[in-house]
């Protein structure tokens, strides 16, 4: 029998929400989870074209804290998860050099919206529910979505959305979980795609098959070419063009093509003068609006990658402890932990 007392709402079914409701399932606690979108994923989103998919969000994912390592070596043994990229690059004033270090990356296959679809087996999710509010009663909590509609109640609510959006939802009940999402930063970023119907030209000294290159320019800080990713090799050209977090939050309200062929012509600049590349045959951009933490809000160590008060909310997601997919992992994985052993730190 269901204990009224454990069962948990989460808002949001990015990779922090579905951590945390992973963690609350291994503990045979009930969890449901609530989504505005069609389908999970968040920040690893894909876009699906009739000619290729396309990453607009996270493009990989770089591994640095064990727990993570271990859940990663699960899913890639899943077949959600494979290398990628093999042949990362970075373009400096003396040309491009291929880039080193000791990361191991990883992305999504087919698309990098496998790995939370993945995820999301066997849980409770609600999609296409855009929760507005929340309400507090005697027996509990209960969600008001944008139809009126009230789903609940529940013993607790985990708000695993940009820090904005949480901070809406938390204010009238909890003026400290209010000023700790006030005190993060989250940062919008323009992401462009690009069609072609010939692929790219070849450049001295770069493999023909790079994956990814890194770029030093004020719009632009990353390039890559979804059909060299892995199981989708039955798609023509396309890249994914990452623009740089200040230059995107001073033309946040450019439109997409403006954006697209701004970021077109400053990958352009980065290729030797000789080369050229191909018309595009359709483009488009993406705006996050909330996209990367930049300023962190303050905490104690040992809670430090979530919020979570006595009154039964709790806050988790990349704004608690960084930028990267593995911090929205170990904040939303964290904070299932503490809520499955009855944790109740501040």
């Amino acid at each position: 029998m269901t204990d009224p007392n454990r069962t948990t709402a989460i808002i949001g079914a990015g990779i922090s929400g579905l951590a945390c409701a992973q963690a609350l399932a291994a503990a045979g606690q009930p969890v449901t989870l609530f989504d505005k979108a069609r389908g999970p994923g968040g920040r690893m989103s894909s876009r699906r074209l009739p000619e290729a998919t396309l990453d607009l969000g996270a493009q990989f994912l770089s591994v640095r804290d064990p727990g993570f390592a271990e859940a990663v070596e699960a899913w890639r043994e899943a077949g959600c998860l494979a290398e990628w990229p093999t042949s990362l690059w970075s373009a400096e004033e003396d040309g491009w050099h291929r880039h080193h270090d000791d990361l191991q990356r990883l992305c999504g296959t087919p698309r990098m919206g496998a790995l939370t679809r993945h995820l999301a087996e066997g849980l409770t999710l609600h999609t296409e529910t855009h929760i507005e509010g929340l309400e507090h009663d005697a027996e509990g909590w209960r969600l008001v979505d944008a139809e009126g509609r009230r789903h609940g109640p529940f013993a607790r609510v985990v708000i695993a959305t940009p820090t904005p959006q949480a901070r809406r939802l938390v204010a009238p009940h909890d003026t400290a979980l209010a000023e700790a999402c006030a005190a993060v930063i989250q940062r919008p970023c323009w992401a462009a795609w690009l069609l072609f119907d010939a692929p790219l030209p070849t450049l001295t000294g770069v493999d023909d098959d790079w994956q990814a290159v890194r770029l030093a320019d004020p719009a632009l800080r990353l390039v890559v070419r979804n059909h060299l990713k892995p199981g989708r090799a039955d798609q023509g050209e396309s890249l994914s063009l990452l623009a740089n977090l200040e230059w995107s939050e001073a033309r946040l309200e450019d439109g997409p093509e403006t954006i697209a062929e701004a970021l077109l012509a400053a990958f352009q600049r980065h290729l030797p003068d000789a080369v050229a590349l191909p018309d595009p045959v359709a483009m488009g951009a993406h705006r996050w609006r909330y996209a990367q933490p930049d300023v962190f809000a303050a905490g104690e160590a040992v809670n430090l990658d979530y919020r979570l008060s006595p009154a039964g909310l709790a806050l988790c997601g990349d704004g608690w402890r960084g930028p990267r997919i593995e911090d929205a992992w170990l904040s939303g994985h964290h904070l299932g932990e503490a809520l499955a052993g009855g944790s109740a730190a501040p």
